[in-house]
């Protein structure tokens, strides 16, 4: 009998893959909890990381939907980036993973 995988499954594990990259949790959490737009420069300090790595990323998580980047009409060159609804709808998982991990942390292994 042949069983077929599920092709979410490939799409769960494209998304995971994308966010264990280097900076991209940190990104979203700071986006999420920040409340509003950051420009580059801020989310450079807040998750201390690259301008390389930082671009990659915003880059990447804008691609997959996670990220949007606008240009403000009244602050000068630049883009601010804010989290999507779709990322914000990740939230309470990212922070229940967050809580399982730090609970484990706890325990003697």
């Amino acid at each position: 009998m042949e069983q077929n995988c599920n092709p979410t499954y490939g799409r769960v594990d494209e998304l995971l893959s994308l966010l264990t990259k280097s900076k991209s949790l940190h990104m979203l959490m700071v986006l999420d909890r920040g409340g509003n737009p950051s420009r580059f420069s801020e989310l450079k300090k807040l998750v201390d990381s690259s301008s390389t790595t930082i671009a990659r990323r915003l880059n990447e998580l804008e691609l997959h939907g996670l990220v949007s980047r606008t240009q403000p009409t009244n602050s000068g060159p630049g883009f601010e980036y804010s989290i999507t609804e779709d990322a914000r709808t990740l939230s309470p998982i990212l922070q229940s993973l967050f809580e399982w991990v730090d609970e484990r942390s706890h325990r003697t292994v």
